[in-house]
């Protein structure tokens, strides 16, 4: 397609991606090349486009593009998460403002509306995703809930329990009211709040004395089972053994003794409700304590709470101040900064609930995957984040794993009878049946006689599977030893590029799975993003307002300037301060390329020798261009994604366009020599194939206009840059001729002479030496004579470049007396500058009695104003 003279993106980025995928350049076959390997972070089917996932998947996308340009077989997988939680909200809401509840419904009915869903909303995450630019494999978009996926995790239950590390227990669990299901501890998100705590006096059974306990939860008292006191407390030895009452309800509690009750806090009494609190739950069980559930699995009360018996329990705790107070048995009401846990899927507040739900059993599981990053065998960029991971695999809890949902991976547990343990695990319900008429004896059981646990399993353990299931859906069953040839070419997958909050979710999870299973690391390399925040620091959300929509920046600014905008400050596992500047600092960025290309082409190229000037440009560049891309594959290699581009943002703006193309560039009215253009498009070309992993869409749309080209010459799959060798001489001269020249372009602009002047100059040293190009100097300074002279000539000014001292003739073009004049201005502000300071220094109170740093400061406007002043009146004499 031919280039317009304005660089518009939307032009261009739907033909170039539209091109890519005909082409099928993300499509990845097992061959005899290296194989690169990475899957994407599922989002969550309900998802769309936010700004973590931008940033988190154009650094996959530049890692998966130098891949393919290094030689090596790329495959990025794609795909999507069932998210169990918020799909299933979202379902139950459609279905709920189209007047149908979800208890209306059988489990099939409600799964087809799911499935509906998921067809209908499922996908719009990914598309978005291509408007970005994302190279993925899409003929391999993966989903959970896939068929031959939900059978790998189905296999992985099976297995695990099998091997006795899934076990069914009663424990306590985070419920989540709304969604009316345990989470884990690490979908419990902690804020402060606002709110009241209250103290609650108990009267103390046969005796007029009364307790005081003080708690934020007053309507949790109903489920009062004891007061605990610490057995050291001298204040309450003489109640060791007696009872207390509980308020309103007139329960008698025994007083406990523990050592967990802090005697300094609070009023040093603890009640105990072993059914609403984690901690409670375990004195309960230490101490043989009845534990009572007054609340319903929605947060109502229940009729074992006796008071506000279906309300809702915010609604009970708003009217237990005044029943307390009716009751004689409200102390007072303070307000109170607590941090209470919320669910990180509805945001609903974390009710602790007793309940029989299913378990990883995962300190053996977790040994392998805690040696493997410790050891650096699975390598974490940062690597700080190796200490948050060991305290938390050093420390790791049973994994929950079963959830009260619908829609997810159902838990193949067959039960057969009433007792705690009248169950099998079978991957179908056929199995199950052979099963149980095994362990009962009876042949006449029926499918029908079999109940399937009605829970599905966490998300989390369906993703878990992730590098492992996308390759191969049976390879949880088959055993190692039997993978497909597909998996054993993938696998392990090369880099992982994920957000640190989901490191114990998913990668510590996959990690285990890996050794588990295949026997090996996962990955090589995890690569840990930080968090995307306005200027203001605060993390971008919805609620706040302050999230820019991804796809309008896109449409704005260009899916190239939204990559290099994410990425220009975006250091690895540290936060990122987004400003739509960047966005618009990166389309300048691809304005810049565009219009440096235009020039290039605009050349016309004619036989003739080679200026010397452009000889020393070429040999000059090729050697910055080596050791630029040395540097831009060191930060690579250690995942400094936003050094490596900045580096290739320098290469281009400062050492390409700023000084290459002046260098080259043949004068006004001239044409170019054939060899210098020639190398000059080589040079682009190599420039191009470095930006193309950040800016795929202008390098592409570039590279094919400068050469018809074959599909297998596009640029998505040219070779990276052979590097020639270093010379340091010639970057030597080149520094030391730029040097010169940014004197001459200061001192044309200090004293206002235009560039189209032609200035002769005198040095005291020879130039032309092999420490700087006396071609290049004359042709970017317009110098149009540079003679070699033993002492300062009259009439000229002067300026030091590299040690050289350079003359200026005065001439016509300068107005020395009216220079002169600004000088002496400039010099007797300085002494009055500098006498002020000198007198604050001579006085001994101020130097004896002001800060160090004060005096420091003083002392440091002395010495440059001493200076300053000397240069002014040597330039005052030269002139």
């Amino acid at each position: 397609m031919a280039l317009n003279d304005k660089y518009n993106p939307q032009e261009i980025e739907d033909t170039w991606y539209a091109y890519w995928m005909e082409n099928k350049y993300f499509h990845s076959t097992p061959d005899d090349r290296e194989a690169y390997s990475i899957v994407i972070p599922p989002p969550n089917v309900t998802g769309v486009l936010h700004m973590g996932h931008m940033l988190n998947n154009t650094i996959q996308d530049v890692l998966v593009r130098r891949a393919r340009m290094l030689g090596k077989n790329a495959c990025w997988v794609p795909g999507t998460d069932h998210a169990s939680i918020a799909t299933e909200a979202k379902v139950v809401a459609k279905l709920k403002a189209e007047g149908i509840e979800k208890d209306s419904l059988t489990r099939d009915e409600f799964l087809a509306h799911a499935f509906e869903w998921k067809e209908k909303h499922g996908g719009i995450i990914l598309e978005q995703l291509k408007k970005l630019g994302a190279s993925c494999d899409w003929d391999r978009t993966a989903f959970t809930m896939d068929e031959g996926y939900s059978d790998s995790v189905i296999d992985t239950f099976v297995d695990l329990f099998k091997k006795g590390h899934i076990y069914r227990g009663t424990r306590m669990v985070n419920w989540d009211s709304s969604a009316l299901t345990t989470v884990s501890d690490e979908e419990v998100i902690h804020k402060e709040v606002n709110g009241k705590l209250y103290y609650i006096r108990y009267k103390i059974v046969g005796s007029d004395e009364t307790l005081t306990v003080a708690t934020t939860r007053p309507e949790t008292i109903f489920g009062d089972s004891a007061i605990c006191i610490n057995p050291e407390d001298e204040r309450f030895k003489h109640l060791h053994g007696k009872k207390a009452i509980v308020p309103m309800i007139n329960r008698e509690v025994p007083i406990i003794q523990d050592e967990y009750v802090d005697v300094e806090f609070g009023t040093g009494c603890l009640k105990v409700t072993p059914a609403h609190d984690i901690n409670d739950y375990e004195l309960g069980k230490k101490h043989s304590l009845e534990s009572i559930n007054i609340l319903n699995a929605d947060g109502t009360l229940n009729e074992s709470a006796q008071f506000f018996i279906g309300q809702d329990r915010f609604f009970a705790r708003k009217q237990m101040e005044k029943a307390l107070a009716d009751h004689d048995a409200l102390v007072k009401v303070e307000d109170y900064k607590n941090k209470v846990g919320f669910s990180e899927r509805t945001d609903a507040v974390i009710e602790p609930r007793i309940s029989m739900q299913w378990y990883v059993a995962m300190e053996k599981l977790a040994k392998p995957a805690l040696d493997a990053v410790m050891q650096d065998d699975v390598k974490f960029h940062p690597p700080k984040f190796k200490n948050t991971y060991r305290h938390w695999m050093e420390n790791v809890k049973d994994w929950c794993i079963s959830r009260q949902l619908w829609w997810g991976h159902r838990i193949p547990a067959y039960y057969f009878g009433e007792g705690e343990n009248d169950f099998v695990i079978a991957k179908s319900a056929e199995e199950a049946l052979i099963a149980v008429q095994k362990r009962t004896g009876n042949n006449d059981l029926k499918i029908e006689n079999l109940r399937q646990d009605e829970d599905v399993l966490d998300t989390w353990f369906s993703s878990w599977l992730w590098p492992i299931s996308t390759f191969d859906s049976k390879a949880i069953e088959a055993g190692k030893d039997s993978i497909s040839d597909e998996l054993k070419y993938y696998f392990p997958t090369n880099d992982l590029v994920t957000a640190p909050e989901i490191m114990f979710f998913w990668v510590a999870r996959m990690i285990i799975a890996g050794y588990e299973y295949l026997g090996e690391k996962p990955f090589s390399n995890v690569y840990y993003t930080g968090i995307v925040r306005d200027p203001q620091g605060r993390k971008m959300s919805k609620s706040l307002g302050n999230s820019p929509d991804p796809i309008e920046l896109i449409k704005k600014h260009g899916a190239d300037g939204v990559r290099v905008g994410m990425l220009l400050s975006s250091p690895a596992g540290n936060d990122l301060l987004f400003d739509e500047a960047l966005c618009e600092q990166g389309r300048n960025f691809s304005n810049k390329l565009w219009n440096a290309y235009r020039l290039i082409h605009m050349w016309e190229a004619e036989e003739k020798p080679q200026p010397d000037y452009a000889k020393f440009a070429i040999e000059w560049f090729e050697s910055k261009f080596t050791q630029s891309v040395e540097e831009i594959n060191a930060h690579y290699d250690k995942f400094r994604m936003s050094d490596a581009l900045m580096g290739s943002y320098k290469l281009v703006w400062d050492d390409f366009c700023s000084w290459f193309l002046e260098m080259v560039k043949p004068p006004y009215g001239d044409k170019i020599d054939v060899k210098t253009l020639a190398q000059v498009k080589d040079i682009l070309e190599n420039i191009l194939k470095v930006l193309h992993p950040f800016m795929p869409f202008v390098t592409e749309a570039l590279w094919q206009d400068m050469a018809t080209r074959t599909t297998e010459e596009a640029l998505i799959v040219a070779p990276w840059p052979v590097l020639s060798p270093v010379n340091d001489k010639v970057l030597n001269a080149f520094t030391q001729t730029a040097n010169a020249i940014t004197e001459v372009r200061n001192f044309r602009k200090q004293y206002q002479i235009a560039q189209k002047v032609a200035l002769e100059v005198k040095v005291d040293k020879e130039l032309g030496t092999e420490d700087f190009d006396l071609a290049t100097f004359k042709k970017l300074s317009n110098v149009s004579e540079c003679l070699t002279v033993s002492a300062k000539p009259e009439g000229h000014i002067g300026f030091i470049a590299n040690g050289v001292n350079f003359y200026i003739p005065a001439g016509d073009n300068i107005d020395t007396e009216a220079e002169k004049l600004k000088i002496e201005e400039e010099i007797n502000y300085l002494k009055g500058f500098l006498k002020s300071v000198d007198k604050k220094l001579s006085n001994e109170r101020f130097v004896s009695s002001a800060p160090e740093a004060v005096v420091a400061i003083e002392r440091k406007k002395q010495a440059d104003a001493v200076e300053k002043l000397a240069q002014l009146e040597s330039k005052l004499i030269e002139i």
